[in-house]
């Protein structure tokens, strides 16, 4: 990646680190896009409240308190196969010949093993006394008199899974923060744990600005008036948020009016901890959702250096002209196009809303993979490009990379976070940021 203003970076350096910053950003009001995630995440205080959920329905909650383990898994000293428990020394060369002296099914326990005999033992069932080693059934051969041979010489400790060597009794399995994966759902049922204290789901009020939106199902597409366009935001918005555990309200779309703005700002705040717009932040005389959010409340960022999505705005709306109670609802205006409604909301609301639930880790993995594109447009802000991954392990570009072409965020499998006034040459390795981890 090679910021225009300097040579290529020598291995190893950070464009993002490394790149000049545009002191014109501040002159035409602009911030950057670190400085407005830290800014919003210092508003967002983790809301508190807690419930206790079933661990079937805990998947993606957030961990509310630590999980200790009341026991040791495994339980006993367990087979790791299905085969013969045994005493290594018993078994001093490939060949020896064993009596059977009982069979262990997993769920039973077995007696002491008496001395030169083997015991048929299954997967998970616990090793008796005395043995020291299971040797597989594929190598051991059953005979017609109750014997078995054992065609190989164990090692003391052979295929036995000692207690406690996943959790150790009163270790912490799961720690406070954790947001919860079918795996985590996994180990905490493996400890006994049947619910688990988790953290209360963000109430988010959802509603869309614009005359021009109306909804899928109302009108034919046939039938759509010019200038009329169907409201996507509403679909991608609504179950982003879901994934991210919340509880949605959705409020449908708001005329572009000053008053119809102002009231559904004001009934949204009420009983919700988030108020999220699409559409009606920008400049424009149709744009109302900044001064009527000014008008109830305050706002504290708006405009972003990020393409897509410059029009991003935050701040609160105040209960008290709302509902009459203390405190006020956060406000997240996002923009209209739908790309910049999506990478906005992976960028900022994302993190936002984990915060607000706990959440100890908010920001996504990024790696870096190798450019199969070149990208010479050297942008005053940066710039998140639609990307797939290719069997070659590097990243092709979607031709299309306007704010409205949703088609590039369905055909592609993540972004490349590209910073500002950076250009890129095919090979340059550059940031990359998974959509399987930012939608998980």
């Amino acid at each position: 990646m090679r910021p225009v203003t300097r040579g290529h970076p020598p291995p190893g350096d950070n464009p993002r680190m490394t790149a000049p910053a545009d002191p014109s950003l501040a002159r035409k009001g602009l911030i950057s896009l670190d400085d407005a995630l830290q800014q919003l995440l210092a508003h967002a205080a983790a809301l508190g409240d807690t419930e206790t959920v079933s661990t079937f329905d805990a998947d993606r909650r957030v961990l509310a308190a630590d999980l200790r383990s009341p026991i040791a898994v495994p339980p006993l000293d367990n087979s790791a196969m299905d085969g013969y428990a045994l005493r290594s020394a018993d078994v001093p060369a490939a060949g020896t010949v064993l009596p059977v002296s009982q069979r262990i099914a997993a769920g039973a326990v077995g007696a002491a093993l008496r001395p030169g005999t083997a015991a048929r033992i299954f997967t998970g069932a616990p090793v008796p006394a005395g043995a020291d080693a299971v040797v597989m059934q594929e190598q051991c051969a059953a005979q017609d008199d109750g014997t078995v041979r054992i065609d190989t010489v164990p090692a003391p400790g052979t295929a036995i899974r000692r207690a406690g060597e996943d959790v150790a009794r009163g270790a912490a399995v799961l720690s406070r923060g954790d947001r919860l994966t079918p795996q985590a759902l996994g180990l905490a049922a493996s400890v006994g744990a049947d619910r688990l204290e988790v953290a209360r789901r963000p109430r988010v009020a959802l509603f869309s600005t614009g005359d021009e939106l109306v909804m899928p199902g109302s009108v034919a597409p046939a039938d759509i008036p010019p200038g009329a366009i169907y409201n996507s935001n509403r679909f991608l918005l609504r179950a982003l948020l879901q994934r991210l555990g919340c509880e949605v309200t959705d409020r449908g779309i708001v005329p572009d009016r000053r008053d119809a703005t102002v009231e559904a700002l004001r009934d949204a705040a009420a009983g919700h901890d988030l108020v999220l717009t699409s559409g009606g932040v920008s400049v424009g005389e149709e744009d109302h959702v900044k001064p009527a959010v000014e008008s109830l409340g305050r706002l504290t960022l708006w405009r972003m250096a990020i393409k897509p999505g410059k029009p991003f705005a935050y701040g609160q709306i105040d209960r008290a002209s709302a509902d009459g109670s203390a405190g006020a609802a956060h406000f997240i205006g996002l923009p209209g196009n739908p790309v910049s409604s999506f990478v906005t909301f992976l960028m900022l609301v994302r993190p936002f809303l984990l915060k607000l639930q706990g959440a100890t880790v908010l920001a996504p993995t990024v790696s870096r993979l190798p450019a199969h594109f070149a990208w010479d447009r050297a942008e005053n802000r940066r710039e998140f490009l639609r990307v797939a991954r290719n069997a070659a392990g590097g990243l092709d570009l979607f031709a299309h990379q306007g704010s409205g072409v949703l088609t590039s965020a369905v055909w592609g499998d993540g972004i490349v976070d590209n910073p500002l006034n950076t250009t890129i040459a095919p090979g340059d390795p550059v940031p990359f940021l998974s959509f399987a981890e930012l939608l998980a």
